[in-house]
């Protein structure tokens, strides 16, 4: 008898997902440098909030480094992950961040590091992590934004171009504007969105695909194998944009803040509460030209 399918398993295989993440854990110290990088700048974040936390919650394993920034400002840490051995590596849980099995108000920070842009129900997520969190918690992330990887992705063009037929080699990414919206309607209060372009320059295609594989940042859509010509193709398209005998690729990354509201937070202006209007904040000073 047939297991029927999970319908919430699109787009990404969860399974698979997991698989991968667990793949990644024997070479995260050469190639997870995004994590680190991400993980590090949320830190650099936090040091910047003027106030103390006592719990947090860890969703996507990025190494040791930043259990030990958090402990150090003496927050308690649990991590989850999707994978059960980076999950078991670091003495967390194992779980999808769209099925978060915490209770209420569990925590008063949650960082997600890496992995939402992988997330199937990310506005289902979000609103779990809200409901995680105890009033005036405090939610960071960081993820792999629209305009991620342009250089491979010009490079899966060419290759597809001479299989004779396109294929999803590139999961769907996420834009600035749309990630802040997504914090609105999962509840958060004070809730930013922004970014950061960072350029890594390779020696070839080969590279990049063990970095991305060997942090778990690989396409887990349904695509078929390049032929051997296809994949010739990629790798000539990847080399044509060197300079110096290398190729700058895009990693461009969105990070969140949002915090689960609160009574005694600051509140914006309602709208029309302005004393001033467009027009007359518009008009010219009187004296002399500058």
């Amino acid at each position: 008898m047939e297991t029927a399918s999970d319908p919430q398993d699109t787009p990404f295989n969860r399974k698979l997902r997991r698989l991968r993440r667990d793949r990644a854990l024997s070479g995260w110290a050469e190639h997870g440098f995004l994590q680190e990088h991400m993980a590090a700048e949320l830190v650099e974040r936090l040091h910047g909030v003027k106030r103390e936390f006592s719990r947090a919650l860890i969703l996507g394993s990025a190494g040791k480094a930043l259990p030990a920034a958090l402990e150090a400002m003496h927050i308690e840490t649990v991590t989850a992950d999707a994978g059960f051995a980076l999950a078991r590596a670091a003495g967390g849980v194992q779980c999808d961040e769209d099925r978060l099995p915490f209770a209420d108000g569990s925590f008063d920070l949650v960082i997600a590091v890496g992995t939402l842009d992988t997330v199937n129900d990310l506005p289902g997520a979000l609103r779990l992590i809200r409901q995680s969190l105890r009033p005036d918690g405090l939610f960071l992330g960081a993820f792999l934004g629209s305009g991620s990887l342009q250089a491979l992705r010009n490079a899966m063009y060419k290759a597809d171009q001479m299989s004779g037929a396109a294929a999803p080699r590139i999961h769907p990414q996420i834009d600035i504007r749309a990630a802040g919206d997504l914090l609105g309607r999962a509840g958060f209060a004070l809730q930013v969105a922004d970014g950061e372009t960072l350029q890594v320059r390779y020696p070839g295609l080969s590279r990049l695909i063990a970095d991305l594989r060997g942090s778990a940042n690989g396409n887990l859509l349904n695509a078929p194998p390049l032929s051997r010509f296809a994949l010739a193709a990629a790798h000539a398209a990847f080399d044509a944009g060197q300079s110096d005998g290398k190729t700058a690729e895009i990693f461009e990354i969105i990070y969140l803040t949002g915090w689960a509201p609160a009574p005694d937070q600051p509140k914006p202006a309602a709208r029309g509460s302005g004393t001033t209007s467009l027009a007359d904040a518009l008009k010219p000073r009187s004296g002399k030209p500058r």
